[in-house]
């Protein structure tokens, strides 16, 4: 399905009546993170249940938002609501403002259901944690500025909303701070984050100086009839700031480091929230790359690989919550090749996006439980046959997984078939892209299906695998018995929504194309064309890779015996452990030479600048320090100095009276 025009895009009204409300869903979880910070000690028996209470009534009020918009017509869904003049310089003037419109609501709705659950699922999981209420403020904080990134009415207040995310997901990852390991994550994430952030303030700046202002209603104005080297530019500086905080390709390295934090922090940063941040922007950013082809052609190439790239390592991951990872970097790249293809993927993948945030909180939240059932072992190779002892976080992770790997009637069969449909037809159905694009599309569904039955088969069917169970017929592990074990109610019941959502959500909001029809006041109506592959091929060629890699990993980690220790595997294989090199080429290519131009830059610094100056007070300190040895205060050698003096003076009178 191939977009060939775009039409129907609505201007923003101001926001009146319930709308005007919206400012209490960055307000409200922005006071419980200050509550909890400032009361200390004194909230630690209730804070808890105030996070929750504070994420929860942003979803009452992003709901009741949802039904109010849901009840106006279609040109009137996008609304801005002014807050205040926020910076006033000169000529220029920025009002802080919120966008009320189907792609932020829909943020809205995934941010703060999701959330909550995760809230209720902490409280559980964090229980014998002395600092669970600063836990659940740094969750708060993060909620807070995740809806102002996906609020916000212009880039500049968008930016205030991305520094907050990374703040709260420095502080997240490193909850555990005082394992030096989990600092390092913490550390890797923010820098990583940070080097986006300057493609995200550079866009501005070009946006800036070519429009005289940063608002979403000026700019996207405007961008229609700006130059397109600009918007290129601008756009490829987007999709910067879009790859370091969705971990894209070749931003991707934090990522797999981030699980270092704890597993609800994972729920919520990797699957619903932080990560599709840089699908936010470059979805709605549209106008700006409608107007630069060869930006958005970018996008997807980004995306192309990520995909590849993310699945390739998840097939080498013993550690769950890292293959987990590994996953939520390919779905995102599917996500970001979907918006590179411009009009016809915009929706698509913010669909995926959505159905993705689901399924995935739901697998990184059956993770968790997984590991409270297992004493906090992650490496899947010491697990095994834990179908008998975790029956709900069984069933729940399994609706995720044939979620993801796309199995009709759940979830992620109406999203992710969607952008493999539409990359056969990136451009009309001519040229290289949709065969190429939509080869990829399919290679990684089929790769996908491989490691995340790999990751399900390892855990919870085949053998058990745990200290004091035998692993082969010849090889045991004389270690304690564990005792694995289902985990309390507070975790199961969210993970059991969320299993609700990987199984009906894509089907209902696919049902007459209700999804696309909701969003196209922001991404426009799309006519479509025939990809260059019949639909009905496209999914039957789709089943039958995702069949195939389920049946070898089930072939491989079901039916035959797991070593305990992994293999050494073929050169791919170790490759993919070590993630593909990404920190090996990240060391060489930018922190080596970075740290050679430092020490050049130093070393300058101390012997021209700083040698210079100093040499200069030697000079001066050495003349001081001859001219003192004159001053002894010895009326003796002043004397003898004077006659010396006397006798050198006749000498040079004498000399040239001859």
């Amino acid at each position: 399905m191939s977009g060939s025009q775009v039409e129907g895009v609505a201007a923003a009204v101001p926001a009146t009546g319930v709308l005007s409300l919206a400012w209490l869903l960055v307000a409200l979880p922005l006071v419980g993170a200050a509550v909890l910070l400032l009361a200390g000690r004194r909230a630690d028996g209730w804070g808890h249940w105030f996070g929750v209470a504070a994420s929860g009534s942003a979803f009452v009020v992003g709901a009741v938002l949802m039904v109010a918009t849901l009840g106006a017509p279609a040109q009137e869904r996008v609304a801005d609501l002014h807050l205040f003049e926020w910076i006033s310089a000169g000529a220029f003037t920025l009002d802080a403002g919120l966008r009320i419109d189907p792609l932020s609501l829909t943020f809205v709705m995934l941010v703060t259901f999701v959330g909550t659950l995760i809230h209720v699922y902490s409280v559980a999981y964090m229980e014998h944690d002395t600092s669970r209420r600063r836990f659940f403020a740094y969750l708060n904080l993060f909620v807070a500025a995740m809806l102002l990134l996906v609020l916000a009415d212009s880039y500049v207040l968008l930016f205030v909303g991305w520094e907050g995310v990374g703040l709260a997901s420095y502080l997240l990852i490193g909850f555990w701070n005082h394992d030096l390991p989990n600092a390092v994550a913490a550390k890797k994430a923010f820098v990583a984050n940070r080097v986006g952030d300057v493609g995200l303030l550079v866009a501005i700046m070009i946006l800036f100086a070519a429009f005289g202002a940063t608002d979403f209603e000026t700019v996207f104005g405007l961008a229609s009839g700006a130059n397109e080297g600009l918007l290129t530019a601008a756009g490829l500086m987007l999709l910067l700031a879009a790859c370091g905080k969705s971990a894209q390709f070749p931003l991707q390295a934090w990522l797999g480091d981030a699980m270092a934090g704890p597993t609800p922090v994972s729920a919520l940063i990797h699957a619903a929230t932080m990560v599709t941040a840089g699908v936010y922007l470059v979805v709605r950013s549209a106008p700006v790359y409608e107007g630069a082809p060869n930006a958005l052609l970018v996008v997807a190439i980004v995306g192309a690989i990520t995909l590849i790239f993310g699945a390739v390592v998840g097939c080498a991951k013993d550690d769950i919550k890292k293959t987990l990872a590994a996953s939520t970097m390919s779905q995102i790249g599917y996500m970001m090749l979907a918006a590179g293809l411009g009009p016809i993927g915009y929706a698509f993948a913010i669909f995926h996006l959505l159905t993705h945030g689901f399924f995935k909180a739901g697998m990184f939240l059956g993770a968790g439980s997984v590991m409270h059932g297992m004493h906090n072992e992650v490496d899947m190779r010491r697990y095994g046959a834990l179908r008998r002892y975790m029956k709900i976080t069984w069933i729940t992770f399994g609706l995720g997984w044939l979620a993801i790997l796309g199995v009709p009637p759940f979830s992620g069969f109406w999203s992710k078939d969607k952008i493999i449909e539409s990359a056969f037809a990136a451009d009309g159905g001519t040229g290289w892209q949709p065969w190429v694009f939509g080869t990829v599309a399919l290679v990684g569904a089929g790769i996908t299906a491989f490691y995340m039955s790999r990751l399900f088969f390892m855990t919870f069917h085949g053998s058990s695998r745990w200290p004091g169970h035998r692993v082969s017929e010849t090889e045991t592990v004389d270690e304690p018995v564990q005792d694995p074990h289902e985990s309390p109610a507070l975790m199961i019941w969210p993970m059991v929504v969320l299993a609700a959502g990987s199984v009906a959500l894509g089907g209902v909001l696919a049902i007459g194309n209700a999804f696309e029809h909701w969003l196209e006041p922001v991404t426009g109506h799309v006519e479509h064309h025939d990809p260059v592959l019949p639909i009905p091929l496209i999914i039957t060629l789709t089943l039958v890779l995702v069949i195939a890699g389920a049946f070898l990993a089930w072939r491989q980690y079901a039916a035959s015996p797991v070593a305990v220790v992994p293999p050494r595997g073929s050169v791919l294989t170790r490759a993919a452990r070590r993630d593909l090199y990404q920190d090996e080429v990240n060391e060489g290519l930018l922190m080596r030479p970075g740290q050679y131009l430092t020490r050049s830059l130093v070393y300058g610094d101390r012997q021209v600048v700083d040698g210079s100056v100093t040499g200069l007070a030697r000079v001066v300190a050495g003349s001081g320090e001859l001219a003192r040895r004159w001053q002894t205060g010895y009326v003796r050698s002043y004397a003898a100095t004077m006659v010396i003096g006397v006798v050198l003076l006749a000498a040079v009178v004498l000399a040239f009276r001859i």
